[in-house]
């Protein structure tokens, strides 16, 4: 039944695999956008252990929006299956040919789970990246699978279906009541560490401060 689930999420989010107008919102807020100093835009959003809502419970969250109008985030922690490269490209109808490897799906949130993302480090861009803070971004167009199948893509990747969603002021209220807390991004918790372990090493660092 597991795998069942897994399949159909991910044949239904191939159609509208990194859509042009849901990532064209997360672009980090403008200053004029946002209110002096409270954004936390490219910080992780970690579930505190006092998580009441259980879609959330030991989630990170890599916030790619947070402004006047609310926040965005992918859940980076939560991986669903392997996929070929090939398959997904040629659901897309796009030419697989000289394609190779498997990419990691993962669960980015409860949110529109056919709309799929893919964030990943700096040194690659081309049309429709969006940078996120200077050491993780996004990318629009289905290309940058076929860059990853050919080894032109980035150094990291992670591709994502569904977010998290926030409206105005929702996001700090969460804060204030303690189920969330936020610590700095760093490249090595987004793509590398143990996706079973990143909410316990997250969690330490609860007092260190941004």
């Amino acid at each position: 039944m597991m795998t069942q689930v897994r399949s159909r999420r991910v044949t239904l989010g191939l159609g509208v695999l990194l859509a042009s107008s849901m990532l064209s919102r997360t672009a980090p807020a403008k200053p004029e956008d946002a209110q002096p100093g409270t954004s936390l835009t490219g910080q992780l959003l970690v579930a505190t252990p006092e998580m009441g809502d259980p879609r959330f419970q030991r989630t990170v969250v890599l916030l790619v929006r947070h402004d006047k109008d609310g926040a965005l985030g992918i859940v980076v922690n939560r991986p669903l299956d392997e996929v070929p490269i090939a398959k997904l490209l040629s659901a897309l109808g796009r030419n697989a040919q000289g394609v190779e490897g498997q990419v990691r799906i993962f669960a980015g949130g409860p949110v529109q789970p056919e709309i799929g993302f893919i964030v990943h480090s700096p040194d690659y861009r081309r049309d429709g990246t969006v940078d996120i803070d200077g050491r993780v971004a996004m990318t629009t167009s289905p290309d940058v699978l076929l860059d990853i199948g050919r080894k032109a893509g980035p150094s990291k990747s992670l591709i994502a279906f569904g977010y998290a969603g926030w409206g105005p002021g929702q996001l700090e209220g969460e804060l204030a009541s303690g189920g969330w807390f936020t610590t700095r991004e760093e490249p090595k918790l987004v793509f590398d560490a143990d996706r079973e372990t990143l909410w316990n090493e997250c969690l330490k660092r609860r007092t260190i401060p941004l």
